[in-house]
């Protein structure tokens, strides 16, 4: 759908054309209507509808992938902000993250806002929400994945962690409290990034951003994942 007497733009002539390539049928539709229909406070002007996103299952993710990857997970400890949560996602996909597990309680949620922070990470990346964080880490070590735990209090250095390179679950704790005390003691190893700075910690947006792109470098080193 299109809001009505938009100023005319590249962007949505390329949009229009792959709808019509796709056989997409497009609505236009007056402008109040449109608002009224969308889920963000800013709309741009588009809006599709899209069927629910797929939750994979945590029996999928312990796995290898489609192309035969090793798991590289990223497990999230109660995220509460939507937008650190799309951010995280977007990082997460753009590192090569095998899958995504989440709580189902007491989280931010795929929503509006996290997707569009997201920008579209959420479409290709492998998502299982699941009853306790806790569990799932004992199916992950059923399994053969280690949990590697960011922690400000981490006895490694994420740059030296050992076990970048073989199936591995990075968990990032939630905004301000970090590692819930169940999470934190059933991970294999704890990690921290090395801060220079007057400031203690990092946004947890950001952290996992260095945190997953650190370990990514790892498992594309010789003898690593390629």
């Amino acid at each position: 759908m299109l809001a009505a007497e938009m100023d005319s733009a590249p962007i949505l002539d390329d949009i229009i054309d792959l709808a019509d390539e796709a056989r997409v049928t497009i609505r236009e539709l007056p402008r109040s209507k449109f608002e009224s229909m969308a889920r963000t406070d800013a709309p741009q002007g588009v809006l599709a509808m899209a069927a629910p996103l797929r939750d994979h299952g945590l029996e999928e993710l312990v796995h290898r992938d489609a192309s035969g990857a090793d798991p590289f997970l990223l497990m999230l400890d109660g995220i509460t902000d939507p937008g650190n949560l799309g951010a995280i996602l977007r990082s997460a996909e753009c590192a090569g993250v095998t899958g995504v597990i989440m709580p189902r309680h007491r989280a931010a949620r795929v929503s509006p806002t996290a997707a569009k922070a997201a920008a579209g990470a959420v479409e290709h990346l492998r998502m299982a929400s699941v009853s306790g964080l806790p569990k799932a880490m004992g199916r992950l070590a059923d399994a053969g994945i280690w949990s590697v735990g960011l922690d400000v209090g981490g006895d490694q250095l994420i740059h030296d962690l050992k076990v970048a390179d073989q199936p591995l679950a990075l968990v990032m704790g939630a905004e301000g409290a970090g590692l819930s005390r169940l999470v934190r003691e059933r991970c294999d190893a704890l990690a921290h990034i090395p801060l220079r700075g007057v400031l203690g910690s990092m946004n947890v947006s950001a952290a996992a951003a260095v945190a997953l792109f650190e370990v990514a470098r790892h498992r594309t080193m010789p003898g690593g994942e390629s």
